[in-house]
């Protein structure tokens, strides 16, 4: 079994920006990838999601227009360009790998059902 390995994680003020970076320790074939977050006291919840055939993405509402997602083919790493940080956005932020779905749609995209491969975590905090 793989690992998927966070980077870029921090403590920012409010409006600020960061990056965070998913590589695995393996090669994969995968059919998407996404980021999801879990704040203290609440469920994890998908943040966006890339699939890596035809580099399509989805978003969570309360990030559309803040938060971009995208991918390295080359390098199998993934991306998730955050700005205008808000306190709301503190949390834990995972990645995740899918190797497979029946959902063409994409529909469950921030289902952890639809995963099968998690990082460890990287620390988000955004200060007012």
């Amino acid at each position: 079994q793989g690992q998927l390995m966070e980077s870029g994680g921090g403590s920012v003020q409010a409006g600020g920006s960061l990056r965070l970076s998913c590589a695995p320790s393996g090669t994969y074939r995968s059919n998407s990838m996404a980021w999801f977050r879990r704040a203290p006291g609440r469920q994890r919840e998908g943040v966006a999601s890339i699939y890596t055939d035809y580099g399509r993405t989805y978003y969570a509402d309360s990030v559309k227009g803040r938060f971009t997602i995208s991918q390295d083919n080359a390098k199998n790493i993934i991306y998730l360009q955050m700005n205008n940080l808000k306190p709301d956005d503190t949390a834990t932020y995972y990645c995740a790998l899918s190797y497979y779905s029946d959902d063409p749609e994409g529909e469950a995209w921030g289902q952890e059902y639809e995963y099968h491969l998690w990082g460890q975590g990287t620390q988000v905090t955004v200060s007012s």
